[in-house]
């Protein structure tokens, strides 16, 4: 697990070093929106510099096990986004163990309900706010998507008179089960007890309550999941798990399965992973029709 997350950092300051603004984009760093417990929390924003909008919004959440990782890892991903016709932005959390589960759901949900805040001034449609992430990222996507309206994880990070909630959720390889993680996970043992508070034989409730799978409704956001079969940090059997439970609660979910994968997905062309996002964003957040 320290090698994956030495090369999570790394990539993100090579992507912080090269990224090349296009010249139909506008892109803004550091922009605080929420300060708790004095830690300045910001995104990084990326728009497009032509139309007047409002435009689609997609919030990217980035991942490290829930203790490591930077919001610039998404940097390149939100000029593409915003080449598409979104606004996006990528978000910073705060990191166990010295902050533990709820403190990054509470966060990424501040997130969203500050660009519902700020939509105006970004040119935000309110109503059209999709969300993405990998990994630990795909986890707190995920959880954005199936606890819409749960007062409990809103937290106090600002903006409490917006909501939270996403039209639709692209998950790349997040956990949804904890509860069943650590029997095919080669760092569950390390990671979920800093995250949680301990393992699963001392704090099983909040392994429970942690778990997207758990919270999925009739109300759940559509969802997008995309997972190698081999992945060995997070099982493939967790996509398959959350998958299955939306479509019985008549959700609509896919699985995108790349055969011989691993965490990360990496060997897979990149055409193959960010198309069917794009795709699938297009499909919940723009009009019939719209580019």
């Amino acid at each position: 697990m320290r090698h994956l997350i030495a090369s999570l950092l790394l990539l993100a300051t090579a992507h912080a070093a090269e990224l090349a603004i296009p010249d139909n984009v506008t892109f803004t760093r550091d922009i605080e929106f929420s300060n708790p417990d004095n830690q300045h929390l910001q995104v990084n924003l990326a728009q497009p510099k032509e139309g007047q909008g409002p435009f689609p919004a997609i919030v990217c959440i980035h991942g490290g096990g829930f203790r490591a990782g930077k919001r610039e890892g998404y940097d390149k991903l939100l000029l593409t986004l915003a080449q598409h016709g979104y606004v996006a932005i990528t978000v910073t959390y705060r990191l166990a163990p010295a902050y533990p589960f709820p403190a990054a759901i509470h966060d990424c949900k501040a997130a969203v309900r500050w660009l519902r805040a700020n939509a105006a001034m970004y040119h935000v449609d309110p109503a059209r706010i999709g969300a993405m992430g990998g990994s630990a990222g795909g986890h707190l996507a995920q959880f954005l998507g199936v606890t819409a309206g749960v007062p409990q994880f809103e937290g106090e990070g600002g903006n409490p008179g917006q909501s939270s909630a996403v039209s639709c959720v692209v998950n790349f390889y997040g956990p949804s089960d904890f509860t069943k993680s650590y029997d095919k996970s080669v760092d569950a043992k390390d990671v979920l007890p800093l995250f949680l508070g301990g393992d699963l034989s001392t704090k099983r409730k909040e392994h429970i309550i942690s778990s997207p799978l758990y919270w999925v409704t009739p109300n759940a956001a559509p969802t997008l999941y995309l997972h190698g079969t081999a992945d060995e940090y997070v099982a493939f059997e967790q996509a398959s798990w959350i998958v299955d439970k939306l479509k019985a609660a008549s959700v609509e979910a896919e699985l995108i399965a790349f055969e011989g994968a691993g965490h990360g997905l990496k060997g897979v062309p990149l055409e193959k992973t960010e198309s069917p996002m794009i795709a699938f964003f297009d499909k919940h957040l723009k009009p019939a029709g719209a580019k």
